[in-house]
């Protein structure tokens, strides 16, 4: 068995490679009209993707798997018709392959200047999250990549039946159909071997719980882009205007807790605390929301709220859990984010100008917001039409990755004749 995984995955990677090298040369007007071939084929069989998700809802809830988990696997017609946006969004964004800039003259004569061009082949492997399939699918055909997906096995039958739209699009256009493969193995194996195929994949993106992320960082022979996990914070500075305050706070935890830029720790400046705590204890009560407390907040909530363990600072609930501190001021809210955080996205809440300008160069996360919500930290919320992931490392590409992070830039030389003397 372990021979003939070996032997798919090699298939499927040389299949790949060579997809990428014509995608590389496709024009715009090409790649656009295989992502609008890619949109009917979904919009005509819709049905029978939300039928295969039903099963994969099915299962899981019979393997017991968590709310959060099941959250992210649920493909209801409503996030269809998002994913389809999506899709829109990402075929009217410019197209970044071919574009040239920083044009300059050197004393030789010869102009120098950088020329975006794809990465070439990507391998993503993700849990849950049907809607990936397509997001990643259509990222990386207009930023002319050919990319290998494998879904979690909790999500395969509603990734087949993504997978089955996308390649009965591709079969009417140019592109050839094998720039878009979705592994059809749950085998673990397979991730074995797409994670060190160096010869066939240019770099590897992992989107799922923070196990499956460390097992690719560390087994990985390919270059990774990455986050490990979202613990968020939202600090509301003693200045904060309570108008915006209460909403943002209630937002960022509530509006999906199985999400990465969902707040997982409110800060609370001691100035305020005795006032502000008492308003916003009631909203998350009303969402059913477990508090866990620093002592501070414990005197102030009393039994609203339980004690915090150090263990709480660090955790990504990804559940309607909050943890509370009262910090003194902002320079340990700062510390606290950037000793306890993942470096993902983190908000302040303040009237005062220049305390946010210092928050956004002190924070050390992908995104720092003034006076929003964390779950803006999106690739559709940010204009990118859609996000093949979110990155917390400092090289290439970080925050939120579409289509720009999907390329590289090579040198190009324009000259007339001229020789190095």
């Amino acid at each position: 068995m372990q021979h003939t995984i070996e032997h798919y995955m090699q298939t499927v990677g040389q299949h790949a490679r060579k997809a990428a090298a014509t995608l590389s040369a496709a024009s715009t007007q090409e790649k656009n009209q295989a992502l609008q071939a890619i949109f009917d084929a979904l919009t005509q069989q819709k049905q029978a993707i939300l039928d295969a998700n039903q099963i994969d809802m099915q299962n899981g809830r019979a393997k017991q798997l968590d709310d959060a988990l099941l959250d992210r696997l649920e493909l209801t017609p409503t996030r269809f018709d998002g994913m389809l946006q999506g899709l829109k969004d990402v075929i009217s964004l410019k197209d970044p392959i071919g574009e040239i800039t920083d044009l300059a003259y050197r004393p030789s004569g010869i102009q120098l200047g950088k020329m975006r061009v794809p990465l070439g082949v990507v391998g993503m492997i993700y849990e849950s999250r049907p809607n990936v399939t397509l997001e990643a699918a259509s990222l990386a055909l207009k930023s002319g990549n050919a990319i290998i997906l494998r879904g979690g096995s909790e999500a395969l039958q509603s990734n087949q039946a993504i997978a089955q739209a996308i390649q009965t699009g591709l079969k009417t256009t140019q592109i050839p159909a094998t720039a878009v493969q979705v592994i059809e193995t749950a085998d673990r194996a397979a991730v074995g071997q797409l994670i060190t195929m160096s010869e066939f994949v240019d770099v590897i993106i992992p989107r799922g719980g923070k196990g499956l992320i460390q097992r690719i960082t560390d087994e990985a022979r390919i270059p990774v882009i990455k986050h490990l996990d979202g613990n968020c914070h939202v600090y509301v500075e003693a200045q904060a205007d309570f108008a915006k305050a209460l909403p943002i706070a209630l937002n960022a935890k509530t509006h999906r807790y199985g999400v990465c830029n969902a707040m997982e720790t409110l800060l609370v400046d001691a100035k305020i605390a005795n006032e502000f705590l008492p308003q916003v204890a009631p909203l998350y009560a009303q969402k059913n929301v477990e508090l866990r407390g620093c002592p501070i907040t414990q005197q102030i909530l009393k039994d609203q709220v339980v004690p915090a363990t150090e263990a709480d600072w660090e955790t990504e609930y990804l559940a309607p859990i909050l943890a509370i501190k009262v910090v003194a001021d902002m320079n340990e809210a700062i510390e606290h984010i950037n000793q306890y955080g993942s470096h993902h996205t983190d908000a302040i809440i303040t009237e005062n100008f220049s305390l946010a300008r210092q928050f956004l160069a002190r924070v050390d996360s992908s995104s720092v917001v003034i006076n929003a919500s964390t779950r803006f930290a999106d690739g559709f919320e940010y204009g990118l039409g859609a996000e093949i992931g979110i990155s917390t490392d400092k090289i290439h590409a970080r925050g939120p990755v579409g289509l720009e992070g999907l390329t590289s830039q090579k040198w190009i030389v324009f000259g007339n004749g001229e020789i190095r003397q």
